[in-house]
């Protein structure tokens, strides 16, 4: 019988700087048989000198360069080449534990009924080098790889990182990432892949490393928020319409209850001791330059 093989999709724009890194932990899994596709998301950088180096050496990697479309663009490139059987994602400057791919086909194997798995394991974050890594934003609990949970808890309760799943490719067939997305582009795939109801087995061990550093997505904010607003278009293509009503009434409760609560922080403010002097010597200050000005 011959072995499955797990095709990683690395896509990288301009981080050049970490890209030798994530190859290198795709080198060193202990699992044999798997691709490597790097896609060239129109780098400025050297990321195509190292990306040809890594193919020089070993004929797993693969090289794809496209004109920069942006991260799901890429990862669109990268399904299309795909030759594999399972499907792991890795971002460029991010790092997979050795026994990634391995104990995640170990998993696999051990559903015999199923055609449609999920392999998720645990991560944590890391600035420098994974062995001085940090607490995870979010604790991941096998409770929350439900439908229902990833379209209500996402980004209240928990998110995950995309290289912490391993994939059936057969679940990812047709799928493309929506590309008006700068972020959050990853929420919609496990949503279409969770609305079939797949097969989950929980790792709860650190299989993924996620790497925090000054250009960091998560650190967008103003990106972030744009993009939560874009996506709730396309999640309405993905769920049923009665889930979508639920979910725009779920978003529109918590968006009031954070206005209820900011309103309730600002007046506190203004009723302080210290608030009321403050007003009291911008006003003495602005009558003070008033008069100055009009002798």
């Amino acid at each position: 019988m011959n072995s499955p093989k797990v095709s990683i999709i690395v896509p990288c724009h301009n981080q050049a700087q970490y890209l030798p890194e994530a190859l290198q932990s795709v080198l060193d899994q202990t699992y044999f048989f798997w691709e490597c596709i790097i896609v060239n998301d129109g780098s400025s950088d050297h990321t195509e000198a190292i990306a040809q180096k890594w193919i020089a050496n070993d004929i797993r990697f693969k090289y794809v360069y496209k004109e920069n479309g942006g991260l799901s663009s890429a990862r669109n490139a990268g399904l299309k080449v795909i030759k594999g059987d399972y499907i792991q994602f890795l971002d460029a400057d991010d790092i997979l534990d050795n026994n990634k791919l391995e104990l995640s086909l170990a998993e696999c194997e051990k559903v015999i009924n199923s055609k449609s798995k999920v392999v998720i394991s645990n991560f944590r974050m890391f600035t420098t080098d994974k062995n001085s890594s940090i607490d995870p934003f979010c604790e991941l609990k096998q409770e929350y790889f439900t439908f229902k949970e990833l379209l209500f808890g996402w980004d209240y309760q928990f998110s995950i990182p995309i290289h912490c799943g391993f994939f059936q490719k057969s679940l990812l067939d047709g799928f493309k990432f929506p590309e008006e997305l700068k972020a959050k582009e990853d929420w919609v795939m496990w949503l279409s892949i969770f609305k079939s109801e797949p097969h989950v087995s929980f790792i709860d061990s650190t299989l993924a490393f996620y790497r925090i550093h000054e250009y960091s997505m998560t650190k967008d904010l103003k990106l972030m928020e744009a993009n939560s607003l874009k996506v709730i278009k396309c999640i309405r293509e993905v769920v049923s319409e009665k889930y979508f009503i639920d979910y725009l009434c779920f978003v529109l409760e918590k968006k009031y209850s954070e206005v209820i609560d900011l309103s309730f922080k600002i007046s506190k403010i203004e009723n302080s001791k210290g608030f009321k002097i403050l007003k009291k010597i911008k006003e003495t200050s602005v009558i003070r330059f008033i008069f100055s000005i009009s002798k």
